[in-house]
């Protein structure tokens, strides 16, 4: 480690001052101590500088406040002022648009939060606000400094209400690379996107120690709060992978995907799949049986240029898919049933999953395209006491309040009040197309036969071979796959295999499409 001889200042002309500066640089750089830096690696982890290094794009990092220090006294702390004060603040780019970042640095105070730690987020944060720019943080520390009492939580408290200023506003994504305990979890709870990376970094509200005190459970940190945990079970994380350089690419990915702010559209780019490539392997990809699964992904692999996709919470609520894509080099938001996943059913996880994304679409101007396959909402006793009105109110509200363009295509069942949630034309689609594959209805054919026609069915000698015929007569009175088309429900019955060009031609009319909102502050939605 380099060491300044010479007490700051004491140089007599600019050129000794300059050297200075540059020593005290090179110290800040390179941190606490070479031990530190190797021990941050045993643990399978990097340093905030390397992490930083590659995020942005080479050499266009520009660090803020790299020299500040504490002015905390007590418990061994005035002995102790490193630079930075654990957190490396500044911006640089990603493919060359501007991006703001703040790196814990777990080798200093591990990476807890103190009044001039926070002090200088508060500062980064500001600046995104102002500049209208993507705000990333790169988590990896210990929560508050104890041995600051009261002025760490502030610190927080700090950062909480910019981040709820900055929602809508500006994306903000959370990277976990570390610990992240306490209260300190609410601030990657409040952002638009949390990353985790398995094994080394862990998200909960009180550790094992606590639980185990509390309640006499015994578990382990990640068995508590680890990357696997929140991607598949609580819904936390959106995204969760094996390694940071992965993750980190994976955040890049992502922001390419985004604008920088909600008065831009996102990104555009050069696509050399044409807009009126045919998918006629979609029509033996999709079962015309309703009660035959398949997989929707792959159904969204041949709408999308060169079938890429960004699936956000892959492994949580996964009977509805939620996706980042790009048609015609446009980007576009996917919300999907999933038959293969409880035959695509809405349920509590699935209702709150695909809320949060429209709301996200909205915010950043991205355009909604819904694909329907969808059988009703999930029935049970938890499912109702669990609060299925309130939650599934929560998807209704996200798509009526949105003012993006919206686009929904039912390919095969649409049944009872799913088929109203999930984007119809009677909240506000702009546009409403099926495939010659489909079914609008109250609910399945077999079902409405056994409440419509009970009396007969009961009364008949054979009452299997009037249920039969009741069935095959309800479907053909009213789920016949024009009965919407001939009332105004659906604006177009389509080829599937012509999907892709339809849906690329009506984004492009849509394009300008402007709404406005009635005067408010803002609306309640369902909690």
């Amino acid at each position: 480690m380099t060491v300044v001889d010479e007490t700051p200042g004491e140089q007599s002309d600019t050129r000794g001052r300059v050297a200075e500066l540059l020593a005290l640089r090179e110290q800040a750089r390179r941190g606490p101590s070479d031990r530190a830096t190797e021990a941050q690696h045993a643990k399978g982890k990097l340093t905030a500088r390397e992490r930083i290094a590659l995020l942005l794009d080479e050499g266009s990092f520009h660090e803020v406040e790299q020299l500040r220090r504490h002015r905390a006294t007590g418990f061994g702390l005035e002995e102790k002022k490193p630079y930075t004060d654990g957190v490396i603040t500044g911006w640089g780019t990603v493919e060359g648009r501007t991006v703001f970042v703040y790196a814990h640095d777990f080798r200093i105070f591990g990476g807890a939060l103190g009044e001039a730690h926070a002090t200088k987020i508060h500062k980064i944060m500001d600046m995104a606000i102002s500049a209208g720019a993507p705000l990333v943080s790169l988590n990896d520390g210990a929560g508050a400094r104890i041995q600051e009492g009261v002025s760490a939580l502030a610190g927080y408290g700090g950062i909480f209400q910019r981040n709820t200023r900055a929602s809508g506003v500006i994306p903000q994504i959370s990277v976990m690379l570390g610990p992240c305990a306490g209260g300190a979890a609410y601030s990657p709870a409040l952002t638009d996107f949390v990353f985790m990376v398995r094994e080394t970094s862990q998200m909960f509200i009180t550790g094992p120690d606590v639980v185990k005190a509390v309640t006499g459970e015994e578990i382990t940190q990640n068995g508590l709060g680890g990357a696997d945990v929140h991607a598949e079970t609580s819904g936390v994380a959106h995204f969760a992978y094996d390694d940071e350089e992965t993750c980190i690419a994976e955040v890049r990915y992502l922001i390419g995907m985004l604008p920088s702010n909600n008065r831009e559209n996102p990104p555009t780019v050069e696509s050399d799949d044409p807009a009126d490539r045919r998918g006629d392997v979609l029509l033996d990809l999709v079962p015309a049986d309703g009660n035959r699964p398949y997989d929707m992904h792959k159904v969204i692999e041949e709408l999308v240029d060169d079938g890429d996709h960004l699936e956000v919470h892959e492994r949580w609520a996964r009977n509805i898919i939620c996706a980042l894509a790009r048609l015609d080099g446009q980007v576009v938001g996917i919300v999907a049933n999933q038959p293969q996943a409880l035959a695509g059913v809405l349920d509590i996880e699935a209702s709150e999953k695909a809320a949060r994304f429209v709301q996200m679409c909205d915010a950043f101007n991205i355009p909604i395209i819904t694909l329907l396959d969808v059988p009703g909402f999930l029935p049970g006793v938890d499912q109702e006491h669990g609060g299925i009105i309130r939650h599934g109110a929560k998807l209704l509200y996200a798509y009526c309040n949105a003012t993006v363009p919206r686009i929904s295509l039912i390919l095969r069942k649409a049944y009872g009040g799913a088929y109203i949630v999930m984007d119809s034309q009677s909240i506000g689609a702009d546009l409403t197309y099926a495939w010659p594959t489909n079914e609008i209805a109250v609910m399945g054919a077999e079902g409405a036969a056994n409440v419509i026609f009970r009396r007969q069915i009961a009364d008949a000698e054979d009452p299997e071979a009037m249920r039969t015929r009741m069935v095959k007569e309800y479907k053909a009175e009213l789920m016949h796959p024009y009965y919407a088309a001939e009332r105004g429900l659906v604006d177009d019955v389509i080829d599937p295999a012509e999907t892709r060009e339809v849906l690329i031609a009506s984004l492009a009319m849509l394009r300008s499409k402007h709404a406005d909102l009635p005067s408010r502050k803002h609306g309640n939605p369902p909690q």
